[in-house]
């Protein structure tokens, strides 16, 4: 059964615009794009997610070796289309054992990329400076892209944030020593852009990060 829309910054109840409101509520956050349930992994259920999104859809592709995709979050609803969403892929992680990354992309103030971090959000505040030296970089759909380490985010993963394309972009992993991965030429590309290629994408299980 399909589940409820829901707040992309606490995962709490949301209400539906109505008499009172044209837009979506959440009793802690007040109006937000509405998250909506998470689908398990499939070509068909992403390709559905990438044609209604306003925003990128980030995938490092090719994957790692072992690595595969393991589902998509998106919040918005069919008005807005997609102001967010949320990538998973997981595999054997660097230094060994399984590790999992989960890559943001959103418009300022949505707080999906926050709140996978576990930070209290909505954006990532001091810790992207102009002035900073950045911590890792990454190529974005061909750009080479910044991106600064969050020392604030809980010990079991790590967290990077930056700027793509105007808007941002975030990435997580888990266990922390994952984040190796950012460290490795890291090449994004953003799903819109793959056309065909979608076709080829080896899909896992549903990671449990993006139940969280």
């Amino acid at each position: 059964m399909r589940g409820e829309p829901s707040c992309p910054r606490c995962a709490g109840r949301v209400r539906a615009p109505g008499l009172f409101s044209d837009t979506w509520q959440c009793d802690r956050h007040g109006a937000v794009h509405p998250m909506q349930p998470v689908l398990p992994p499939s070509v068909e259920a992403l390709g559905v997610a990438v044609v209604r999104s306003q925003v990128p859809v980030w995938l490092p592709w090719p994957l790692p070796v072992g690595w595969l995709y393991t589902g998509i979050a998106h919040v918005g609803d069919d008005v807005s289309g997609a102001r967010a969403t949320a990538v998973a892929c997981s595999g054997p992680a660097p230094l060994g054992g399984f590790g999992e990354l989960v890559l943001v992309a959103e418009e300022l103030g949505v707080g999906l990329g926050a709140r996978y971090a576990g930070l209290p959000g909505p954006d990532p505040g001091d810790s992207v400076g102009l002035y900073k030296p950045a911590d890792a970089k990454l190529m974005a759909a061909g750009r080479p892209t910044p991106m600064f380490h969050v020392p604030d985010a809980p010990a079991d993963r790590a967290v990077f944030v930056g700027e793509a394309r105007g808007l941002w972009i975030w990435a997580i992993a888990w266990p922390e020593q994952s984040a190796l991965v950012m460290y490795d030429e890291l090449v994004l590309t953003d799903l819109r852009e793959a056309g065909a290629e979608l076709d080829l994408l080896p899909c896992g299980a549903l990671s449990p990060r993006l139940l969280g």
